[in-house]
């Protein structure tokens, strides 16, 4: 018997990962810089905030080292990409083959590290006690959970009501205009790709620290940056949408997993329990749903219609015609 309850809780949890970074990720692209290494640096996170745990006994400091890792390996990407110009999609690539390669040679042993301090869990009074919501959304989740449920409305106001978020939107969209009123493009993108950076950072030591304890591979983060990537054309660059993404995803992932439990599904028996691998093409529909949506996000003409910035992957060169 599948239980919609413990799905839709587990889907919380997991899309919280998701939340963090497609929300890096739609701030870097807002200004006009995209960033393909969102898993290498949720790995680089994911590897940090676990070691640092290991080491120093405090989760807190991992999660705030995982943050800054990440985020100067998007500062990496931002040199490469606003001074020198160099195309967004190779330097993206670059920067998560840099930050595999960095979180295997780092992490090696740490699998064995033995017993850790992670984050704790929380359950909010009164707020659990709501029937069906409460169990999914307040009770026995990490802090990482109700952080991402501050940061979505908070990412939404900031974009589309404050004067920094305005500067935010003509940065990606029209960055020859904005320079010429005074806003500084290059200064901008730089913040913005390196808090990308520290929120894919922050996805990495929730996956280590709180959802799925421990650091073992490159399969720690399991693809999830690459999903990200692809929520944030999902989400037409909408915080609330990257975030009903997220939770719809990992309820998803969550949903592969019980489907392959019980004997029977709607009074028949279950294919997926009587032919286990048949489950391996159940664990692939999260990403081919992803490349679908990168299929259908990467037509030029559907590009503008789903809301992208206009700036989105042009570098910027003072005094030149153009965005």
């Amino acid at each position: 018997m599948i239980d919609w309850i413990i799905i839709l809780q587990a889907g919380i949890a997991t899309g919280t990962i998701l939340l963090f970074a497609a929300i890096g990720e739609i701030l870097a692209e807002r200004s006009g810089v995209m960033n393909l290494g969102v898993e290498g640096m949720m790995l680089i996170g994911a590897m940090t905030a676990y070691s640092t745990a290991v080491k120093t006994g405090h989760p807190w400091q991992g999660v705030l080292y995982a943050m800054l890792a990440a985020g100067v390996l998007a500062l990496l990407h931002a040199v490469v990409t606003i001074n020198f110009q160099a195309d967004q999609v190779v330097s993206g690539l670059a920067i998560n083959f840099v930050g595999i390669g960095l979180s295997m040679v780092l992490g090696e042993g740490l699998s064995k590290a033995g017993a850790v301090s992670l984050l704790p869990v929380w359950t909010v009074p009164l707020l659990s006690k709501i029937p069906i919501l409460g169990p999914i959304m307040f009770t026995h989740h990490s802090p990482m959970v109700y952080l991402g449920y501050l940061l979505t409305p908070a990412v939404w106001f900031y974009i589309n009501r404050t004067r920094p978020g305005l500067h935010l939107r003509a940065v990606g969209e029209y960055p020859s205009a904005a320079d010429a009123l005074g806003i500084n493009v290059y200064g901008l993108r730089y913040l913005y790709v390196f808090i990308g950076g520290l929120l894919a950072g922050l996805a990495g030591a929730t996956i280590s620290l709180a959802v799925s304890p421990g650091w073992f591979s490159e399969l720690t983060t399991g693809g999830q940056g690459w999903i990200a990537v692809g929520l944030v054309i999902f989400a037409q660059w909408n915080p609330w949408r990257a975030a009903a993404g997220g939770y719809m995803f990992g309820a998803l992932r969550r949903l592969i997993l019980d489907l392959q439990g019980p004997q029977t599904l709607l009074w028949f028996k279950n294919p997926f329990f009587y032919a286990p691998k048949l489950g391996f093409f159940l664990q692939m529909a999260p990403y081919v749903l992803v490349i679908i949506i990168l299929i259908i996000g990467s037509r030029e003409a559907m590009k503008k219609r789903m809301g992208a910035p206009a700036a989105l992957g042009n570098p910027y060169v003072r005094g030149e015609r153009g965005l």
